[in-house]
């Protein structure tokens, strides 16, 4: 996987994150299993992320399950990317039947479950088991769209200057430039959206062009885009009345943002 030089020992403790199921698999709905290019055009391809031209219109899921016996670094990279793929699709929209399924009959056990993030994994699969899709659906609708304004706003400008639009959006574009990532055309949303953040981190985590896809460029988008301002979300998420399974999904952002930030000091 991409990186470079020895990764922190932080990241040994990661749980192994099932991935998600591919698509049309599993139990309800179809799943798009990774992340539905929400607002940028990445260049997607199995296995690895082709960093050409960001020009595909339609996403491609992306295969980042290691084998069995694969290199410790691999495994590492692989469970850092997978859940940031999760954590984008589910704060891009309500989740399917499929996914809860998945994620309810995937709990981490063992040494594993006795960690601050293993325990807020197995808080989202107690969290799943119990939510139907109309009532996570309502739930984001209530928390996350709303009338006039939504309750709890997943943009980063919004929690770093206290306004939509301002410098830190300005700041994230000139570095999606340099990744040769751009938003659709036809999309509203701008690009500090939480999903966009965690896919650009599995980007940067899964991607062939090592230029872009390595550790210091990792830290560096973390430490500017997303860290500042991800605990103070999920505090937000967690105060919100409706707030069930998306307490969850927030705890879960949470200890995985700790995790990172503290792995990343160490390097």
């Amino acid at each position: 996987m991409a990186g470079e030089g020895s990764k922190p020992s932080a990241w040994e403790s990661l749980p192994v994150f099932p991935p998600l199921p591919p698509a049309g698999e599993g139990p309800g709905e179809r799943v798009n299993h990774r992340y539905l290019a929400h607002l940028l055009r990445i260049p997607y391809a199995p296995a690895r992320a082709t960093r050409t031209t960001a020009t595909m219109t339609e996403p491609q899921p992306i295969q980042l399950t290691a084998h069995a016996g694969a290199p410790g670094d691999q495994a590492e990279e692989t469970a850092r990317a997978d859940l940031y793929g999760l954590l984008a699709s589910l704060f891009y929209r309500a989740p399917d039947a499929a996914l809860l399924h998945h994620i309810a009959a995937n709990r981490a056990a063992a040494q594993d479950a006795g960690t601050a993030l293993g325990h807020a994994w197995n808080g989202l699969c107690d969290a799943a088991a119990v939510t139907s899709t109309e009532e996570a659906a309502d739930e984001y609708l209530s928390l996350f769209i709303g009338v006039g304004k939504p309750d709890v706003f997943l943009y980063g400008s919004y929690y770093q200057a206290g306004f939509l639009n301002e410098r830190p959006l300005v700041a994230l574009r000139e570095d999606l430039a340099r990744y040769g990532l751009e938003r659709h055309d036809n999309v509203s949303e701008t690009e500090d959206h939480i999903a966009t953040l965690c896919e650009v981190m599995r980007f940067l985590i899964a991607g062939d062009d090592l230029s872009v896809s390595n550790l210091g460029e990792q830290q560096r988008f973390f430490a500017r885009h997303l860290q500042p301002w991800a605990d103070a979300l999920c505090t937000a998420i967690a105060a919100h009345p409706r707030a069930r399974f998306y307490a969850a999904v927030a705890e879960l952002l949470r200890a995985f943002v700790e995790v990172e930030s503290v792995a990343m000091e160490m390097h």
